[in-house]
């Protein structure tokens, strides 16, 4: 019986993986730079969890949980994304009354959703994300964005477009519905049964249809910016400010509304304008979610954040060309003729990893031609050759594999020749 990695799931194998932790390294540097400190989640939560924070009526939670039942009869939900989950954590462990506020934090981990398997878009993904909570200031909105668009560029992507919009406040919000549904109403059989069922509930869940998204009502639809209150547009505009003052290009989108229930007035996207990057073209999504610390049973608290897929990063930078440095090189490769030798071999490369000199070894009694191949793939700055004259001597004959030069050294001074070297 053979098997197979999971549809929708991939193995990372040696030489992609370096790729990953090479990006993982850039997004960790940042964060500590912005500081927002790591915070580590599980990977399933209770159901109500999503259904109350992402939004019964988006397709995340209608068609795209991986949700299952345990042996205490608990529903449980693998996390199709991880703001509600860290929501849930700042309520639980009450970081709104920390001293430092607002709360910044970070995550790195997989999330899972059932849904097509597309370039770019598993059902088992990885995201990187950001939340700032506990600040209604619009620069904080500002900084968000900027820490998204620093991972892109400290990664080597340059052909980016930031697209922003206001969803506003509740008022907002309240005034766009009626439009929304004066709109649509009248050729609503003409959409998806997805799009019927939400009229009602959330029609503006609509303007995300994945399905619907050329007809012509989408085009002529109501704008929700002519609907922000005076008090939403002027948020808006100090977050444009911010970005302008920041040096960050950036489009506005009216349409742009995000999939998730969660998000209110700042929301944001940023795209990858790379030529044959695919038809799908946005790397992250955002935006400001007051109110969501309530729904979930914490104070009346604002945030803001961002998630990103570390696949689609990748994607990216492909398609720009961008080679990642992923040379980790190899310090030591060891050769032994000879059991009497290898066993010193053995107990030199552990004293060598033990110094933080990465070392190598043979394992399969070959010949020292085929092991000296063996360190030449591996990419070894210097090979160690032992044999029987090498132990009566306590010396070690050492190459320098680039200039091919060899030199003996006294087994005692071995781990000082290379830390010096």
């Amino acid at each position: 019986m053979s098997f197979k990695v999971p549809r929708g799931t991939q193995d990372i194998l040696p030489g992609q993986s370096e790729k990953w932790q090479k990006v993982e390294a850039v997004i960790r540097d940042i964060c500590r730079v912005y500081r927002y400190n790591e915070i580590r989640t599980p990977i399933f939560e209770q159901t109500d969890l999503f259904a109350r924070g992402v939004g019964e009526t988006t397709d995340v939670v209608q068609k795209e949980m991986y949700t299952f039942e345990d042996r205490g009869g608990r529903s449980l939900t693998l996390r199709p994304e991880n703001t509600a989950g860290v929501v849930r954590s700042y309520v639980e462990h009450k970081m709104f009354g920390a001293p430092d506020q607002p709360v910044k934090l970070s995550y790195l981990g997989p999330m899972f959703r059932y849904e097509r398997q597309q370039a770019g878009r598993y059902r088992q993904f990885v995201q990187f994300g950001v939340e700032a909570i506990g600040s209604a200031d619009p620069a904080i909105d500002a900084e968000v964005i900027a820490l998204a668009m620093d991972v892109y560029g400290s990664a080597g992507l340059k052909d980016l477009k930031l697209v922003i919009n206001s969803l506003g406040d509740k008022e907002t919000r309240d005034s766009h519905r009626t439009a929304l549904l004066q709109h649509f109403e009248p050729q609503i059989q003409e959409f998806c049964s997805d799009c019927q069922n939400r009229l009602q509930k959330n029609p503006l869940r609509i303007l995300d249809c994945k399905v619907d998204r050329e007809h012509p009502l989408m085009k002529s639809a109501p704008a929700l910016t002519d609907f922000l209150t005076e008090e939403s547009a002027a948020y808006f505009a100090q977050v444009k400010t911010y970005l302008d003052t920041l040096g960050i290009s950036y489009e506005v989108d009216p349409n742009l509304v995000r999939g998730l229930d969660y998000y209110n007035h700042t929301t944001f996207e940023i795209m990858s304008t790379a030529a044959g990057f695919g038809a799908i073209t946005t790397l992250c999504g955002g935006g400001r979610y007051n109110g969501l610390v309530q729904e979930i049973g914490g104070p009346d608290v604002p945030g803001i954040g961002f998630a990103l897929s570390i696949e689609r990063l990748l994607l990216a930078l492909e398609a720009e060309g961008v080679e990642l440095d992923t040379a980790s090189g190899l310090d030591v490769y060891m050769i032994a003729m000879g059991e009497d030798a290898k066993l010193k071999t053995v107990e030199l490369t552990s004293t060598f990893r033990a110094k933080g000199i990465s070392a190598e070894m043979d394992y399969l009694d070959r010949k020292m031609k085929a092991q000296m191949k063996s360190a030449d793939r591996l990419g070894a700055k210097y090979t160690i050759v032992l044999g029987e004259t090498e132990l009566e001597e306590q010396v070690a004959t050492v190459k320098h594999m680039e200039s091919g030069e060899q030199q003996k050294v006294a087994f005692s001074e071995l781990v000082n020749y290379l830390l010096k070297q």
